[in-house]
């Protein structure tokens, strides 16, 4: 076990360095125009994700459970999520620019591991007999795609808002040659609508489950916990994301801010409301 703890560690440093190293390859790309550099950047992101799965997976067998019983373990969930989806988005939309506004959020995740979270916090923990249930399993599953997703829809937001403001004011500059690499208005429109499209339906099952869960560890579906409260909270923000753009026409600008705001709810969610608010979730720090 000492072994495979050591190699986990191995894979979590690993981890950090490809992270680091694509999110630098992303930005070098999208101002080069070097494809090489580019593809370099797609293979290391590949085994950054590599790495993180290792590295969950080491975790798993060591500690004998799911990796949720500390928020060392609820980061490495988040960063895969992000990395799966944003992959797919690339290799499925041919979006290699995203990459270098995508790729910082788990590098900055992962700094707020190194930075904050001493050894003792990164250890394998036993299972808190709130958590000893399958459908926690089912809960930080679908968190972890549907906040993956979002991360995406976010970095497609900030894209659209750089390309418009340039678009706008017409200005020739080193700033207009890199958003001249982003697609269209119209297709980054459609991609935030489509990611958020599919990762709402992902944060529903995610709240479903979770009040599921919390019947069975608290004996109440629902206690307007802090972390409950903001997740609803997220949920309206990208119901009206949904809803306005299905039934007012909602696009472009507006839907943009929506998403980036959308995102900044999740990250509240995730970190704010485990620091920052006491409730029943303290266990995720």
């Amino acid at each position: 076990m000492l072994a495979l703890a050591s190699l986990e560690v191995a894979m979590f440093y690993s981890l950090v360095l490809a992270t680091t190293l694509c999110m630098l390859l992303y930005m070098i790309w999208l101002g080069s125009k070097n494809e090489f550099t580019g593809r370099l950047a797609t293979y290391v992101t590949i085994i950054a994700l590599l790495a993180n799965t290792v590295a969950i997976i080491l975790r798993m067998i060591t500690s004998g459970h799911p990796p949720l019983s500390n928020g060392y373990e609820f980061i490495l969930t988040f960063v895969e999520g992000i990395m799966v989806v944003y992959l797919f988005a690339e290799f499925r939309y041919k979006l290699k620019s995203l990459g270098a506004f995508v790729m910082p959020i788990p590098f900055l995740l992962l700094m707020f591991i190194i930075m904050s979270m001493g050894p003792e916090e990164r250890i394998a923990q036993a299972v808190p007999p709130a958590l000893k249930s399958q459908w926690l399993t089912f809960h930080v599953l679908t968190a972890m795609f549907a906040y993956g997703a979002f991360a995406v829809s976010f970095g497609l937001g900030i894209m659209y808002l750089l390309k418009l403001s340039k678009e706008n004011n017409g200005k020739k500059s080193s700033s207009q040659g890199i958003v001249s690499r982003f697609p269209t208005l119209d297709v980054l429109d459609e991609l935030a609508y489509k990611v958020v499209g599919f990762a709402f339906p992902l944060l529903t099952l995610c709240i479903i489950t979770g009040a599921i869960w919390a019947n069975y560890a608290w004996g109440t579906y629902w206690s307007w916990d802090p972390k409950e409260t903001w997740s609803l909270i997220t949920w309206i923000i990208y119901a009206g994301y949904l809803h306005a753009r299905l039934m007012y026409g909602w696009k472009g600008k507006r839907a943009a801010w929506m998403a980036v705001f959308g995102f900044a709810a999740v990250l509240f969610t995730f970190f704010g409301v485990n620091y920052l608010l006491p409730g029943l979730h303290s266990y995720a720090k």
